[in-house]
């Protein structure tokens, strides 16, 4: 599966880094079939394939979710175990304001 469509660039590339933003526009959403892992994309740097966003679940304590970078091209090397399953982007997901669109886990 592609991560990153020409139509998702676009739309990264529209709203830019969203720097200023309180509540930056959650654009795209990966996540790992077969584990909790979860990458929410708020900005996409085209020079070398990586993004901003929020990255929660990938391990059991909700402290360690935070936001940061993350390599488009590494999500689409990672391979999850047990099943050796590709990260997957959310078909069906409906962008929207990290604060109405992202559940944080409770700590």
């Amino acid at each position: 599966m592609e991560l990153l469509t020409p139509e998702l660039k676009a739309r990264f590339k529209e709203l830019g880094l969203q720097e200023e933003e309180d509540d930056p526009i959650v654009v795209a959403k990966f996540f790992a079939p077969s584990g909790a892992a979860t990458w929410f994309a708020i900005a996409h740097y085209d020079h070398n394939n990586t993004c901003f966003g929020y990255v929660q679940g990938l391990s059991p304590n909700p402290w360690d979710d935070e936001f940061g970078y993350f390599s488009i091209t590494e999500l689409e090397a990672v391979r999850v175990p047990p099943f050796g399953l590709p990260i997957e982007r959310d078909l069906h997901w409906k962008e929207g304001p990290f604060s109405k669109v992202v559940e944080k886990r409770a700590r």
